[in-house]
């Protein structure tokens, strides 16, 4: 393991650890005070991912999600030697930022940890829906030069606060098998923990295999249209 690597692996986890501080954190203080409203928590969502990726994603790639590192590896845009320390990373951070939430506010709302609201299985294909959409706008703006890459923070928190405004209510939106985990852990809630990581990882691979599909058409007609030149 050299520097670089265990640098990257820093940075995810810093931004796993901002991800559940301020995401689970604002639904604890939406519990107590109810001045955030579920708008005010996806958009807390959004926000955090959004600002954490600007900061970190020259360094890691920001992926902040086992879900994530395990698609981009799956479509070859990534190390599998490196999943490992990335997804420690991610996890340890998720769990740091539960003890915080523990230590600063106790166990309110399970520390906002997702649970299913109306069975596991709507909840495990709803993970699965929002994931695939959230990891298809993710490899776009990561992986195709024809993307605006300036725009990947705001497209990718815009994307979260979306589907945590609509799926919030219904399953949490987790979307991250490590975001899910940490509070299950420091918070003792168990139920239906399965949902939040076979959901994440298969929504984000279906959604990575979708664009790779999508685009490499639009690769090869790119190619045979430009004009020769000598």
């Amino acid at each position: 393991m050299n520097a670089s690597l265990v640098r990257r692996a820093g940075a995810e986890l810093v931004g796993t650890y901002a991800l559940v501080t301020a995401g689970c954190g604002a639904i604890m203080v939406n519990a107590q005070t109810g001045a955030l409203t579920h708008l005010g928590v996806a958009l807390t969502f959004g926000l955090v991912i959004m600002v954490m990726i600007a900061a970190t994603g020259h360094i890691s790639g920001a992926h902040f999600n086992p879900a994530v590192t395990l698609a981009f590896a799956l479509t070859r845009h990534f190390r599998w030697r490196d999943v490992p320390w990335y997804i420690s990373g991610q996890v340890v951070g998720a769990v740091a930022g539960a003890l915080t939430l523990r230590l600063l506010f106790g166990l309110v709302a399970d520390l906002g940890a997702t649970l299913p609201q109306h069975g596991a299985g709507q909840a495990l294909g709803l993970e699965v829906l929002l994931s695939a959409v959230l990891m298809f706008v993710i490899i776009s703006v990561a992986t195709d030069t024809r993307a605006v890459g300036e725009l990947a923070a705001l497209a990718i928190g815009g994307t979260v606060a979306l589907d945590a405004l609509w799926g919030g209510p219904v399953s949490g939106a987790s979307m991250n098998p490590a975001r899910s985990f940490g509070p299950a852990l420091i918070g003792g809630v168990w139920r239906d923990q399965w949902v939040y990581w076979l959901g994440p990882i298969i929504g984000a691979s279906l959604g990575a295999f979708l664009y790779q599909w999508l685009r490499a058409p639009l690769v090869r007609a790119t190619v045979e249209t430009e004009p020769v030149t000598t």
